[in-house]
């Protein structure tokens, strides 16, 4: 994840517990995500009226997209026009580039919470 100084964004180190109720909601969406199909990471979003998007990485032949690149994509097709929050769960030590752009295609300052796959939030990127 980028470090607090970092101008991609900056993670808080968070203890767990600290989520609202709506953003540890989609810790679980994007844990479920991920086991449901064995996937590097899972990941969920937010939009603007409180619908819920959820996805996995996916890596075909032809196509390969980060869990959360697909979470935006899927809200963004929805009709999505803004993003409140998205969270990440993944063993990788940062939260992928490509993942981060999606969400601030949407979404400037949406806080991306990144968890591990036990659940654990290891921080929060906020810009």
């Amino acid at each position: 994840m980028p470090d607090q100084t970092s101008p991609a964004g900056s993670t808080v180190p968070t203890a767990e517990g600290e989520l609202t109720a709506e953003d540890a909601k989609l810790v679980t969406l994007a844990r479920g995500a991920r086991a449901r199909v064995g996937a590097a990471e899972g990941a969920a979003v937010r939009d603007q009226d409180g619908r819920t998007y959820a996805a996995a990485t996916v890596a075909l032949p032809s196509l390969s997209l980060t869990a959360l690149q697909l979470a935006v994509a899927s809200a963004a097709a929805a009709g999505a026009t803004r993003l409140e929050a998205a969270a990440v769960v993944t063993e990788a030590p940062s939260l992928d580039p490509e993942g981060h752009r999606a969400v601030r295609d949407l979404a400037a300052d949406a806080p991306v919470h990144v968890a591990s796959p036990a659940g654990a939030l290891v921080g929060t990127v906020t810009a």
